[in-house]
């Protein structure tokens, strides 16, 4: 191969950004954007970035959005559920951040699931709609019952960057924004984001779609306020008492916490629409 078609099929496979006229997000929790507000009804990093994104020159003012994501989903529900929507009515963009369910499962394969999730971001490319992907928290900084999911979710976010690079594909870098490790940008479980942290996402989400860098604070995780052993101790109990024990106990019932939810914008709106 030719130093020159190298690079033609290099040049392919990089992001190429295009005026957007709809945007949607698939996902889970997080994109549906549980924690941000108050009621049934969330807002969320996505609602807030398709917002943003309007008022930049990569959209047009009158931007259509449409979020399908709902609270609970495993990896092949988001796709079973809302890729066909996607690939139906062709977006310009579409953000696909899903599998950190799966990796809290016990005995979850994320080598399976990498492959999983590249399958659908084939067939969004394919039909040329671009692609903001996610990775996954360092859950080290939350909790010792989650530090132990480290390694699972540093080797699944190992598979995302291949994936996003491979499919020129862009990437929300969720590991290395390290402003997301202070308390105050996580909710009470320390599983869904506070507003705050919501805030912080979506500007990362688009700084990235403008290829700029939003990160600044360097890789170290910022360190927490020391609080003494009996304090802390009663906070984790609590923590695992009100907001662990219930979680575990849906995934061995079978449960999932978005059985009765339905996406909150099936199709599109325009954004002045958002609540």
């Amino acid at each position: 191969m030719s130093d020159s078609t190298h690079d033609a099929e290099q040049q392919e496979l990089e992001p190429q950004a295009e005026r957007i006229h709809r945007y949607a997000a698939l996902g889970d929790s997080f994109t549906e954007g549980l924690m941000d507000g108050q009621g049934d009804t969330f807002k969320g990093w996505a609602d807030r970035f398709a917002i943003a994104l309007s008022e930049t020159p990569l959209s047009t003012p009158e931007l259509e959005y449409a979020n399908l994501a709902v609270r609970g989903k495993v990896l092949h529900q988001v796709i079973d559920e809302q890729l066909a929507f996607a690939l139906d009515t062709k977006p310009d963009l579409v953000s696909f951040v899903a599998g950190g369910n799966d990796c809290m499962r016990p005995g979850a394969k994320v080598d399976h699931l990498a492959s999983v999730i590249e399958n659908s971001i084939i067939a969004l490319r394919r039909e040329g709609i671009q692609v903001l992907m996610g990775n996954g928290y360092d859950t080290s900084a939350f909790s010792p019952l989650l530090r132990a999911l480290r390694s699972r979710v540093a080797i699944y976010n190992s598979h995302l960057w291949t994936i996003s690079q491979r499919h020129g594909c862009y990437m929300l870098d969720l590991w290395g924004t390290r402003r997301l490790y202070r308390p105050q940008m996580w909710a009470e479980d320390r599983i869904h984001l506070s507003s705050e942290g919501h805030a912080v996402v979506a500007e990362k989400a688009l700084s990235t779609m403008l290829n700029r860098s939003a990160e600044k604070s360097g890789f170290k995780i910022p360190k927490q306020p020391a609080k003494p052993v009996r304090e802390k101790l009663a906070h984790e109990a609590l923590w695992v008492r009100e907001h662990f024990v219930p979680w575990v106990g849906r995934r061995i019932q079978g449960v999932s916490s978005g059985d009765s939810i339905n996406p909150k914008y099936p199709d599109y709106i325009p954004v002045s629409q958002i609540r």
